[in-house]
């Protein structure tokens, strides 16, 4: 439910943050080299199936949808800071850590402009 232009915009950066963030996940997954002995597949579940959980609202525009994946992309951030300080800037962390903190900004610009009207 977009209220107004300006949030149609924000709701595609939006998208599109989202799922770099999914593509930075799933590369991170692969490089440098994929941990032995642990099933990738498992791997990319925990991995992905708490921010896929959000694909819906984050698609359709819902503003509760949004409020709930930016408490979930804290997370993320979380632990891409912590990757990317104990691998001393290895790109994918850091790459990860400016996707996560970018969707966590623009979801939340996108709440304040895509507020409904008083009635």
């Amino acid at each position: 439910m977009l209220h107004n232009p300006k949030a149609k915009q924000t709701a595609r950066l939006t998208i599109l943050l989202y799922l770099a963030v999914l593509a930075t996940l799933i590369a991170t997954t692969f490089f440098p080299a994929p941990v032995e002995g642990v099933s990738i597949t498992l791997m990319l579940a925990v991995k992905l199936v708490p921010l896929l959980a959000f694909a819906v609202p984050v698609f359709r525009g819902h503003n509760r949808g949004y409020i709930w994946m930016a408490f979930v992309v804290i997370f993320y951030f979380t632990q891409a800071v912590v990757s990317a300080w104990l691998s001393e800037g290895a790109p994918g962390p850091v790459l990860l850590t400016v996707l996560t903190l970018l969707l966590f900004v623009v979801a939340m610009v996108h709440l304040k402009v895509n507020r409904p009207q008083a009635s």
